[in-house]
């Protein structure tokens, strides 16, 4: 699909002469680096689910480990305390056999001392299961530590994300009911915002309620420079015939240029972290209801404005564990 697109860009600048060819290349190269970053995002999201998981795992299999030695140590104990107790019951018999013949004192000696290496062999292989407990402990609480920190990192951004959310739904507050809403959803934020508030029919030219809201959104990224910003284009699966507004080929290429418009707006904003802000078209194969309604198409026409947390923090605590 991208190849086919590709192609009727490059048929539409030739014949139009509208742009130069190191122009098109440029975006060409643009747009494939955009969907590699997202792509790299999506998956380094999963890694990062995987290796909590991991890590959750490894933490519940120390502490499996921990309490069986915690048996074998109680076990190795208890044998100790008996044959403590049973080495004091042969000496107060040795002191009542002392005066017996020499050939009895012998056997007794000869016991005794047979009971001695065994208490000593058991109190070895005790201090020895001791040392590896120890060392099991020290390595589940040090793992136990650099996984509450990942965790309390993590909760840390989700509450960062809650907040962002809340100040996004106070400031676009005016816009209830007119197509946006604005939901948080697996660590992200989403604004999504139907077309009906932003574009006529055919056209990625925001109109003026629109831009409104839209160049509200960007005040709110203005405070937030570590978060980034991706702004998807949707459309219903209605097919675009002929030439309209300009030249549009396809829903690919409508979603494209709305998505960018969005982009371009806020870029008006200087205090906005320009390198934070992608647009991507997914034109109407991503939608939310079905197309077999005029009301389930118009939702199907929208513009999603996804705010994600930066992971770099994340992936190197991952690293160090």
């Amino acid at each position: 699909m991208i190849k086919k697109i590709t192609i009727g860009l490059l048929v539409f600048a030739i014949a139009t002469s509208c742009v130069s060819k190191k122009i098109y290349n440029d975006l060409e190269n643009k747009y494939a680096d955009l969907k590699k970053e997202n792509r790299t995002l999506t998956d380094g999201n999963e890694d990062l689910l995987k290796s909590k998981n991991q890590l959750d795992l490894d933490k519940n299999a120390l502490t499996t480990e921990r309490d069986k030695l915690k048996a074998e140590r109680d076990k190795l104990l208890a044998d100790y305390t008996a044959s403590d107790k049973n080495l004091k019951t042969l000496q107060a018999s040795y002191n009542a056999l002392e005066k017996n013949s020499d050939e009895s004192l012998k056997a007794n000696l000869d016991k005794n001392r047979e009971l001695l290496a065994k208490l000593e062999t058991k109190e070895k292989a005790l201090a020895t299961e001791q040392e590896r407990l120890n060392k099991l402990k020290s390595e589940l609480e040090s793992s136990s530590k650099r996984l509450s920190e990942l965790e309390g990192y993590i909760a840390s951004k989700d509450a960062s994300m809650k907040k962002l959310k809340e100040t996004l739904s106070k400031s676009l507050k005016a816009f209830e009911g007119k197509g946006l809403t604005v939901h948080q959803k697996d660590g992200k934020v989403y604004v999504s915002v139907e077309n009906k508030l932003l574009f006529q029919t055919g056209s990625w030219a925001v109109g003026t309620e629109g831009k409104t809201a839209v160049v509200e959104v960007g005040k709110v990224l203005a405070q937030n420079p570590e978060i980034s910003v991706l702004i998807e284009g949707h459309t219903d699966d209605d097919k675009i015939l002929g030439n309209i507004g300009g030249g549009i080929e396809n829903n690919w290429d409508l979603s494209t240029k709305r998505a960018t418009a969005i982009v371009n707006i806020l870029s008006e904003n200087k205090a906005v972290n320009k390198q934070n802000l992608t647009a991507a078209g997914r034109g109407e194969f991503a939608p939310i209801t079905e197309n077999n309604t005029p009301e389930g198409k118009a939702k199907n026409r929208r513009i999603e404005i996804i705010l994600t947390p930066k992971l770099d923090e994340i992936s190197k605590m991952l690293n160090d564990l």
